[in-house]
């Protein structure tokens, strides 16, 4: 009888052992359970094909939103998410969309295009420059131009001219953009002093002046900049999330006077553990983790570079390199 007894105590005490170990862990699970399953219409996008969201990118957006709604910082119907993992081109040319635009009150689910940022090759020091297609570069340093990972806030809205250009024989237009300023926290605490936001990809290249007085924008000698107006949708950024000028309007008029959350991936850790599953050998998936698969066999091996290592370097760089005195902007050819 003794010896039941003390079996019975002995598997009473593994019990509450089990219990132990497992409680920590379902309490996180109900602490991000909090926010709503994913609804059916929504699920439907989930996965990683064209269109579609990969699932923990949209969970944490979600969560992300919901944080921010509780918190009362948002009212917004609508979030934002980015996956920086996916090709900017696809073969066809087209700008492929890797960019969400998600309004659960209206179910409504939009998937857009943008560049990510382009990083610097500094000669003979270090490379952390990005193709065109896919980033291999990320990080989250001053002057680095590479895409950060993590949470944002878009904030105050801001136009600027950007120079005239021509769309007809006799006829000038004059660029304005709108950029978004974002606002981090943790990694993305930065953005604002790195100038991070969005605004469309577009510029006004090859500029010359053109002598226009009466215009609002000419300077005090009368002049205003006119040149070419350049789409870059398929193309690059300084670090900022740019999209094609249609897409920036939609954008731009969600947000403005009323700020909502983005969550871009990959973050910092996400970028660690990829790569050091392919290091071992294995594939992100095989180790519960995600990256896009074509971009995978583009890149080989994902990089974060923290701003703590990567910044000094910028910074001696620029002292041992500075950028030649600026020259003076031609005049235009008189029509």
């Amino acid at each position: 009888m003794r010896s039941k007894y003390a079996l019975r105590s002995v598997v009473k005490m593994l019990s509450l052992c089990s219990l132990a170990i497992v409680l920590p862990v379902t309490s996180q699970a109900l602490a991000a359970g909090r926010q709503p399953d994913i609804p059916t219409w929504l699920a439907a996008y989930v996965g990683q094909g064209e269109g579609q969201i990969a699932q923990p990118i949209l969970q944490r957006a979600r969560a992300l939103y919901m944080r921010k709604v509780s918190e009362g910082k948002v009212r917004n119907p609508c979030y934002f998410a980015m996956d920086a993992t996916r090709p900017n081109n696809p073969a066809d040319g087209k700008s492929a969309g890797r960019f969400y635009i998600v309004c659960e009150a209206t179910q409504t689910f939009r998937v857009v295009s943008s560049g990510h940022g382009s990083g610097r090759d500094l000669k003979g020091v270090v490379d952390f420059g990005n193709g065109r297609m896919c980033a291999r570069n990320f990080g989250n340093a001053m002057d680095s131009n590479l895409t950060m990972g993590g949470s944002y806030m878009t904030e105050e809205t801001k136009t600027s001219f950007k120079g005239y250009y021509r769309i007809s024989q006799t006829k000038d237009a004059a660029f304005l953009r709108t950029f978004v300023q974002f606002d981090g926290e943790g990694e993305t605490a930065n953005a604002r002093a790195r100038a991070i936001g969005g605004h469309a990809a577009a510029k006004v290249a090859g500029i010359c002046m053109k002598r226009d007085p009466q215009s609002p924008y000419a300077n005090r000698d009368g002049y205003v900049p006119l040149g070419k107006l350049v789409e870059y949708a398929g193309g690059r950024s300084d670090g900022c999330t740019s999209w094609s000028a249609s897409d920036a309007n939609q954008i731009v008029s969600l947000v403005k006077d009323n700020p909502t959350t983005l969550y871009i991936y990959p973050e910092s850790a996400d970028i660690k553990a990829v790569a050091k599953a392919v290091a071992a050998g294995r594939s992100p998936a095989q180790s519960g983790l995600y990256w896009n698969e074509s971009c995978l066999k583009e890149i080989g091996t994902p990089k974060f570079w923290p701003k703590e290592t990567l910044e000094p370097v910028i910074v001696q760089y620029k002292k041992d390199h500075p950028a030649p005195p600026a020259r003076p902007i031609p005049i235009c050819d008189p029509q």
